[in-house]
């Protein structure tokens, strides 16, 4: 389809300059009409009207034309940015953990806009160019060929500085495209975090760090631009010297009678045709290097290939009846180790309790069960099979997951509960009184149609934990991944959220990650993680009988509960 775009919209650039060629030459008839209307093939006034005509038929033309190949570049666009999106959402958390988010977003943006530049209005005026020169060139010749070679000798000295300065174009459009990506993450990073900056009174600071990041993307601008400003002058010089030379040696042409004042005015048409090309090539170089230096960051995420993927023989899984087991799992994150031989069997509807210290791995073995990051070495099995084996659509539509930092959509309370639910919007009175939000939707004046803002913006901490915790509970998931539910909740809603869990549990497995020892009441194991490590595995009341890391943790928040009391 794109193919056939570019072919007509090629076809009338075609027309639209040949009639833009023939009103030079219609203008030699007329003028030579003018000089002898004796042996004249046609009258000055039917040269007025044929001139008339194709100036129209230039018009309607190039409208066809632009229209054409412009619409098959936002095509291209689209197409590129829903490519980028479709990526985007296949490649996992490693690559976003090394990626900055205004980054990305400069990419959607202002790269997508350069190549959309490059195929529209620099393919056209590409085309256009090689149109005209050709076809331009060859009556110019057809009139005088010695006088074509002299008006067109500046021209090979335009190329020469063109080539020369194409290269270093490239790496300067390259780093300003850098630089703006820069720029855009700075600036992204500034606005989410702008209730932190006031608090801090840090404006100012903030201020200085964007104002460098914008002056070293003005500097790297201006670089640019001197390369292109150094174009200009060259191109207009080349055509500034052909002008002179026609005028020179085509009056003296006209003198000694080797061609006639028509011949001369069809020639200065002609020449006069050929400037606006050559000013354009440096516009289309640039269009060029910008596009090729944008196309190159947008290839490096299209390329991108994520680390987690469906295997081959993977095959889906709908129910889990055995439980989960790791084998000897190890994960690290570059050098750093965080997990080492993990080993653990967890029964199918088994609620297990996760602790330790902070950097001991904890998150990371809940993100590794639903393979949000690539498995390291060591198994992890659902049902005995090894979840690289269980395609992941299947594997994640068995699992609901809590992160720590509960991230909330800029939609209404509803919304953000029924996010991938199976069941749509049933149920949704019973997931409120299961996270305790039953009360605190009541007080809203729009109850379930309140939107929650960016990030959740609109709600406090605890009540972006307990939505989120309803959103889990929402998907009526098989195994339940909680990671610290409960850290930005008060003991008395804490109290109601483990017993709506214990409500909804039932046969369902649980995994619960928390620093606070009384979200394991109900659970039938407690894991201590220590250095990558099981240091410690028995229920609650065993951990404490054994007087070791467990005991010492319960004792220790047993104390800051007093003392705060």
């Amino acid at each position: 389809m794109l193919r056939w775009r570019y072919a007509a919209g090629a076809g009338f650039l075609l027309l639209t300059n040949g009639f833009a060629l023939l009103i030079p030459w219609f203008m030699k008839l007329a003028v030579e009409g003018l000089q002898h209307p004796e042996a004249a093939r046609f009258t000055p006034a039917r040269c007025a009207l044929v001139i008339a005509g194709l100036a129209a038929g230039h018009c309607i033309t190039r409208i066809f034309s632009r229209t054409l190949i412009l619409n098959a570049a936002r095509i291209i666009e689209f197409s590129i940015r829903e490519e980028l999106f479709r990526r985007l959402l296949l490649l996992d958390q490693l690559f976003f953990s090394a990626s900055r988010t205004g980054d990305i977003l400069s990419r959607f943006s202002n790269d997508l806009t350069n190549v959309r530049m490059l195929t529209g209005f620099g393919a056209m005026s590409a085309v256009n160019t090689l149109i005209i020169y050709c076809a331009t060139i060859t009556l110019m010749l057809r009139i005088h060929p010695w006088l074509t070679l002299c008006a067109v000798i500046p021209f090979p000295l335009m190329v020469l500085v063109v080539k020369k300065v194409s290269h270093r174009m490239f790496q300067r459009s390259l780093e300003a495209q850098e630089e703006l990506a820069r720029l855009t993450s700075r600036a992204e990073e500034s606005v989410s975090t702008v209730r932190l900056i006031k608090s801090y009174c840090r404006e100012e600071h903030f201020q200085g760090l964007f104002g460098e990041a914008s002056g070293r993307y003005l500097r790297h601008n201006l670089r640019l631009a001197r390369l292109r400003g150094l174009l200009l002058p060259v191109m207009a010089a080349a055509t500034g010297a052909g002008t002179l030379i026609v005028l020179f040696m085509g009056g003296r042409l006209v003198i000694n009678g080797g061609i006639t004042l028509g011949d001369f005015v069809a020639f200065s048409g002609y020449l006069t045709m050929l400037v606006w090309p050559t000013a354009v090539m440096g516009w289309i170089l640039t269009l060029a290097q910008r596009g090729a230096a944008s196309m190159s960051r947008l290839a490096m995420i299209l390329g991108a290939e994520p680390a987690v993927a469906d295997e081959p023989d993977a095959e889906p899984l709908t129910e889990v009846r055995q439980g989960i087991e790791f084998r000897g799992l190890s994960f690290d994150y570059g050098e750093v180790k965080v997990l080492d031989g993990i080993s653990c069997s967890i029964a199918a509807g088994e609620r297990i309790g996760i602790t330790g210290e902070v950097g001991s791995g904890k998150s990371t073995l809940l993100r590794l069960i639903p393979r949000l990051l690539p498995a390291g070495a060591g198994q992890i099995l659902i049902d005995g099979r090894d979840i690289n084996r269980i395609t992941m659509e299947s594997l994640r539509a068995l699992i609901g997951y809590v992160p720590q930092e509960a991230f909330l959509f800029s939609r209404s309370i509803r919304e953000n509960m029924v996010y991938g639910a199976a069941s749509g919007h049933e149920g949704i009175d019973e997931l409120l009184r299961q996270a305790s939000l039953t009360a605190d939707v009541e007080r809203f004046r729009e109850g379930l149609d309140t939107v929650v803002g960016e990030k959740g913006v609109a709600l406090s901490g605890g009540q972006k934990q307990r939505l989120s915790i309803a959103r889990a509970l929402a998907a009526d998931p098989r195994i339940l991944l909680l990671d610290d539910p409960l850290s930005a909740v008060d003991a008395g809603r804490e109290e109601e959220i483990l017993a709506g869990l214990g409500r909804f549990c039932g046969n369902r497995t649980v995994l619960i990650v928390s620093h606070r020892l009384s979200a394991f009441r109900d659970c039938d194991r407690v894991l201590v993680l220590k250095d990558g490590v099981i240091a410690e595995e028995g229920s609650p009341d065993e951990l404490l009988e054994r007087n070791g890391l467990y005991a010492g943790m319960y004792r220790m928040q047993r104390l800051k509960e007093e003392l705060q009391g």
